[in-house]
């Protein structure tokens, strides 16, 4: 190896390793921290539809919407996916099902029965 080669490679090597202060000189690649590799791992690829369908919308619609709201697209992502889990997911906690018939015979035991009242007043006219 000549001098003059040597010598930019040498440069070469001071200028990769000043630029990039994490690299991995064994791997010859770029160090790339646990807390990005958490970010990226929770993250999914989104492709936008050829055509509007109600399988999935374009690009273009997606920015009209986007234009319409006042939020940039990843926003209108986010938000038709909260107003999707808000009609489809249930907002509570789901009960233990329909009472038995213990259970009925115990409220029975519980609340007073058979005594009839009367409404004095009404909010409907």
């Amino acid at each position: 190896m000549n001098h003059g080669l040597a010598d930019s490679f040498a440069a070469l090597n001071r200028c990769f390793l000043t630029n990039f202060p994490h690299s991995d000189i064994f791997r010859i690649s770029t160090y790339v921290p646990v807390e990005t590799m958490a970010r990226v791992a929770n993250q999914i690829p989104f492709r936008y539809r050829s055509v509007d369908s109600a399988a999935g919308v374009t690009r273009e619609t997606a920015k009209r919407l986007a234009e319409y709201l006042g939020v940039d697209e990843t926003q209108v992502i986010h938000q038709a996916l909260r107003e999707m889990a808000f009609k489809l997911l249930p907002q509570y906690e789901a009960d233990g099902g329909p009472l038995t018939a213990n259970q009925v015979e115990l409220i029975k035991k519980r609340s007073p029965q058979g005594t009839k009242r009367s409404v004095r007043s009404s909010l409907i006219e």
